[in-house]
């Protein structure tokens, strides 16, 4: 425990000591009337007299210490050393065209493999913003930049295929938008992650390694990730009148477009056939993407002059009750 004004106390002690001595020089003998005896009466023993006064004098000395102390301000300090953290702002851009269905990374689609090693991604993941953008023929904002993981968690286990609403890759647009999220971000380390199964077919921005341009001006670095096996894959397609039935997609992802994107930004580019190098390429860029601080020390203060100006109070009201009643004395 420390105290703000700790002056006060050396004031207090000062007063308390002069008037302890003042007390002891000046102790004279009570003055007495002498009354003629009255049958059946006893006046109080001098050793009744002495204890009154003391219980008085201590009472009220013990309240102003405690007063004094309390004055002084009594805090209850608390150091946290902060260890050194890593943080980077990233944005998690991902496809959510109908091709995102197909089915190569068996047992799952690559939606779902996506989300999964995405969830596992931000898991590992300490004291970094993260957000989400959605896209196929447009790009939305999924989930802003945010510490909030759980939150992150809920909205990424809503992506779905054709989410958006519209058809098509529209990969420009949706760096575009991921940049527009990140711009304007303090961080040390601004982190674009974009996955896709395919090839920018649409959108405003026709061309990706223009808009990948655009984000390297904002110092965003972009690691794209091409979701997709070797070949033609199958893939559910709902019917109105046959149900569910599979058809064969073929391969369209545009490697070179996009290892062109991550080039532009500093990044890199990744091919994922299967769900184990899908999980070793978003370990790969969790392992490249740390931003080292240096550890401090946080300080926090709880002033604590009630654990003192209570009793402080209590004692004063127990001098006043004995004074007026038990040790009353007349002058």
């Amino acid at each position: 425990m420390s105290f703000a004004n700790p002056w006060i106390l050396a004031i207090a002690g000062a007063l308390i000591i002069a008037t302890l001595v003042l007390k002891g020089l000046h102790r004279n003998p009570r003055a007495m009337l002498k009354v003629p005896h009255i049958p059946g009466f006893r006046p109080p023993s001098t050793f009744y007299i002495s204890i009154s006064e003391s219980v008085i004098f201590l009472l009220r000395l013990m309240a102003l210490v405690l007063m004094a102390v309390a004055l002084s301000r009594p805090q209850e300090v608390t150091r946290t050393v902060l260890p050194p953290t890593q943080g980077v702002d990233i944005m998690l851009v991902i496809d959510t065209s109908g091709s995102m269905r197909a089915l190569d990374f068996e047992p799952m689609s690559r939606m779902d493999a996506a989300k999964k090693a995405a969830a596992e991604f931000i898991k590992r993941r300490a004291n970094d913003r993260i957000g989400i953008v959605v896209f196929a023929g447009a790009a939305l904002l999924q989930c802003p930049l945010t510490l909030d993981y759980d939150s992150l968690l809920e909205f990424l286990d809503q992506v779905d295929p054709s989410m958006t609403g519209t058809d098509g890759t529209a990969i420009g647009d949706a760096i575009a938008t991921g940049t527009n999220h990140l711009k304007d971000s303090k961080a040390k380390s601004k982190v674009m992650v974009l996955l896709t199964d395919g090839r920018s077919n649409t959108g405003i921005i026709n061309d990706p390694a223009l808009a990948a341009k655009a984000a390297a001006a904002y110092g965003i670095k972009i690691y794209a990730i091409g979701t997709a096996g070797k070949g033609p894959a199958r893939a559910p397609v709902s019917d109105p009148v046959m149900g569910t039935r599979y058809v064969m997609m073929n391969d369209d992802l545009d490697e070179e477009t996009l290892s062109a994107v991550a080039k532009a930004t500093g990044g890199e580019f990744y091919r994922a056939t299967n769900m184990a190098e899908l999980q070793k390429i978003y370990a790969r860029i969790d392992s490249l993407e740390k931003t080292e601080f240096k550890s401090s020390v946080s300080i926090s203060r709880k002033d604590q002059y009630l654990l003192f100006l209570l009793p402080a109070a209590l004692l004063l009201l127990a001098e006043i009750f004995l004074s007026r009643t038990v040790f009353f004395r007349l002058p």
